[in-house]
């Protein structure tokens, strides 16, 4: 087993806690605004597929402190990126850095960068090449004062893309967030449910995904799937089984409706 972190938004960290011990998701700790977490390879890849209230699942691989540019770097170094990509791979750094010592996220992000590409020219010879878009590899560099930690992304386009939306009003409402509200509102799942301004659907259309078992991931592609070990194997099991425990004839009444008849047609294609 292995360490992950699960990130949410504020106030629905133990509503994420829940579905991660539902999965099999072992030593559960809620922080602010993600929830860490033990498991193997069947805890992250079921994270990632059933989680509807996460926003990223990421690996932490080092954890260190840090209080200047130089001290990140020469600690970033001493990770073994090879174990992680080659190469031949394309990479992505994702920031988030708050307090007084590190106060530029773009400019860690820019120094994070430096580390692998200088690892690699002195292990091979050249330097691998940054995709910010389709990365084979997304990287996580999460700073608060000196603390840092760096994770690789499993998740990738964060979560709340579930991949179902053709089309959205202005202003949507983020998934992760209509499905933890439903948690937090206590709806079984058999409940009549109505929203009256459903705008392009999205708490209906999460109500529905919930009432017939429907895995939030089904629709989408991870970043995890271009990892070296990933195990094509046992994710295609999981998604099997996923599929498999959908409903095929719900009987919960799910209704919405809203005064735009542009929010209407969209909320329909939705």
């Amino acid at each position: 087993m292995f360490n992950i972190i699960a990130t949410t938004f504020f106030g629905l960290e133990p509503v994420l806690a829940e579905e991660l011990m539902g999965i099999g998701a072992n030593d559960i700790q809620i922080i602010n605004r993600a929830v860490l977490f033990r498991g193997d390879n069947e805890v992250l890849y079921r994270a990632n597929l059933w989680c509807r209230t996460a926003l990223k699942v990421l690996v932490p691989i080092k954890t260190f402190q840090a209080y200047n540019d130089r001290e990140f770097y020469d600690l970033a170094r001493r990770i073994d990126w090879q174990k992680y990509m080659t190469v031949d791979d394309t990479f992505a750094i994702d920031c988030v850095a708050s307090g007084p010592i590190f106060t530029h996220s773009k400019y860690l992000a820019l120094k994070c960068k430096d580390t692998i590409a200088d690892y690699f020219r002195d292990k091979r010879g050249r330097r691998p090449n940054v995709d910010i878009e389709y990365p084979d590899l997304r990287v996580n560099v999460h700073v608060y004062n000196s603390d840092i930690t760096i994770s690789i992304d499993s998740t990738g386009i964060p979560m709340s893309k579930r991949g179902y939306k053709v089309r959205q009003v202005q202003a949507p409402l983020n998934e992760v967030m209509a499905a933890g509200i439903l948690k937090l509102s206590g709806w079984d799942c058999k409940t009549p449910l109505i929203d009256p301004m459903c705008g392009s659907a999205t708490f209906a259309t999460e109500a529905c995904m919930m009432a017939m078992d429907i895995a939030p991931g089904s629709y989408r592609n991870f970043a995890m799937e271009k990892w070296r070990d990933f195990d094509a194997k046992l994710w295609g099991n999981l998604r099997q089984e996923a599929k498999e425990r959908r409903l095929a004839n719900p009987t919960t009444e799910i209704a919405a409706y809203d005064r735009d008849p542009m929010a209407l047609d969209i909320a329909t294609q939705n």
